[in-house]
């Protein structure tokens, strides 16, 4: 019904910015919330930020340190993310995610419960 595509991964130096985005096809996401997660080498996977249907409200994990940007176009049926001052901790494969489901008000949009379609995750790697 929904499929998602990452891209916009790569190798950078640290300190570099990177934008990902994330292409939705079949039916339109432009009504879903969606986010984006993130897992480390060795690490379980995190959530990174939220941003509603609408784009006018996001939500951002603790470990972001207000270096990421989550953003939405939903014109073209797309998610990106912006990282600027990125750190070799940095390093993780991004997916991004969707939800059709009502937002009752809780801290569920940082949860992978809460989110139906998944992409198949681009890889991020930061070198010092």
């Amino acid at each position: 019904q929904v499929q998602l595509v990452e891209s916009g991964g790569g190798s950078v130096q640290a300190g570099d910015s990177l934008r990902l985005s994330c292409a939705g096809s079949g039916r339109s996401v432009s009504n879903y919330a969606m986010a984006w997660f993130r897992q480390a080498p060795g690490k379980e996977r995190e959530f990174v930020a939220a941003i509603k249907w609408s784009g006018d409200i996001t939500y951002y994990g603790d470990s972001v340190e207000g270096r990421f940007t989550i953003s939405r176009d939903n014109a073209k049926n797309t998610l990106y993310m912006q990282m600027s001052s990125l750190k070799p901790k940095n390093k993780a494969i991004c997916y991004c995610a969707a939800s059709p489901l009502t937002y009752t008000g809780d801290n569920s949009y940082a949860t992978e419960a809460a989110y139906t379609y998944w992409g198949q995750g681009t890889r991020v790697t930061v070198t010092s």
